[in-house]
């Protein structure tokens, strides 16, 4: 089974693609979707939902895990960060609906560095004692590979908690 991991952004995200197969987790690609050089907020939300959908269609992933919305100080950086999810959210529900999962980011953390506080570095370290030495670009894609790996651990109980057949 093919799982998308999704660090979900408005100016660029992090995604990253991992292969489970029993008990066996592979890393198969990451990368970053950059979308900071259009200006104008709603012309990038098209974007977004095309980079996604060309993901899809691309790597053909069984499941889809993306980051819950997190706390920021700022209510626009929030409505940006929303928006943004809900266009790639749009373009995943559209070959993958009902295969869509959401962590939130202290449950990602805890999952893969052992505490629902763990910093990049912790994230980064323990994505490389799982995979080996992957030359990131940013931690938008480690956060994805991470956010991946935490559905492949829980996704067994998450399936249950939604009354979904595994």
């Amino acid at each position: 089974m093919i799982i998308l991991g999704i660090d979900p952004g408005s100016r660029k995200a992090g995604y990253a693609l991992i292969d489970v197969q029993g008990k066996k987790i592979s890393y198969l690609a990451s990368g970053i979707m950059k979308y900071d050089h259009v200006d104008e907020f709603l012309e990038r939300l098209g974007m977004i939902y095309e980079s996604c959908s060309t993901l899809m269609d691309r790597y053909k992933p069984d499941e889809v895990a993306i980051e819950a919305l997190i706390y920021v100080k700022s209510v626009d950086a929030l409505s940006k960060l929303a928006q943004a999810r809900g266009a790639m959210i749009a373009a995943f529900s559209h070959l993958r609906k009902g295969h869509i999962f959401e962590y939130a980011p202290n449950a990602i953390k805890s999952s893969v560095a052992g505490h629902g506080h763990a910093d990049k570095e912790s994230i980064d370290k323990a994505m490389t004692m799982m995979f080996g030495k992957i030359n990131f670009k940013t931690s938008d894609e480690s956060d994805a590979l991470a956010i991946a790996v935490c559905h492949a651990l829980n996704r067994n109980m998450k399936m249950k908690l939604m009354g979904k057949t595994i």
